[in-house]
């Protein structure tokens, strides 16, 4: 599949209603999904047939463009039963098959759940300080090969410092800086649209 293919079919995909804001959900949009899904695919390989984790996985986007690049098998972890019911429907509307997991991030054991590529856009940790770090440190314990995963551009260091020094990164790579859409869904949001930027980051967990 082409890259304005995939990004063309996650544009049907349906997104938060009623998001919940002690959650940081903001929907993944078409743009960047396509993008960094296709890129994980075309230049490392890291998705067609491979075991695909998506943390965190909210309306399911990042888990359904991975099923659409072929992966072998797609699950997607979530606290929030209500984005699972909409991660469903997103998968069964574009025909994919997502394997949805209701559990929170910090519960995964570090041993026996083990995927080759982990895809998350996990939440900033602007509402709750940490807790972007947090699914970045649960990711690297369950990655095989490589993590896939959105930051604020201005972390970067922050980011960096802990992968490679405190979660047993190898590897710690910007791959691209986007430009996040975020739109006005909560009340204290004062402008009806923002443009943040942001990282791809890809890493790859210390092989013991």
């Amino acid at each position: 599949m082409k890259l304005k293919q995939l990004e063309a079919q996650l544009g049907y995909l349906a997104q938060f209603q009623s998001p919940k804001v002690e959650l940081e959900q903001y929907p993944t949009g078409p743009h960047i999904a396509s993008r960094m899904l296709f890129m994980a695919e075309s230049t490392f390989g890291d998705i067609r047939g491979k075991l695909v984790a998506d943390l965190g996985c909210g309306c399911g986007t990042l888990g359904v463009a991975a099923s659409l690049l072929d992966a072998g098998y797609v699950s997607g972890f979530d606290v929030d039963d209500e984005a699972l019911e909409l991660a469903q429907q997103n998968s069964l509307e574009l025909e994919t098959v997502l394997d949805l997991v209701q559990c929170d991030i910090l519960s995964l054991p570090s041993r026996g759940l083990k995927f080759d590529t982990v895809v998350m856009n996990p939440p900033f940790g602007t509402r709750r300080k940490g807790a972007d770090m947090e699914f970045l440190s649960a990711a690297l314990k369950v990655a095989e090969n490589a993590v896939y995963s959105l930051h604020k551009t201005s972390t970067r260091e922050h980011i960096k410092r802990k992968a490679l020094r405190d979660y047993g990164a190898q590897t710690a790579e910007v791959l691209c800086e986007l430009r996040f859409d975020l739109r006005a869904l909560y009340k204290f949001h004062k402008r009806q649209e923002v443009d943040i930027a942001v990282d791809l980051w890809r890493f790859s967990p210390l092989r013991l």
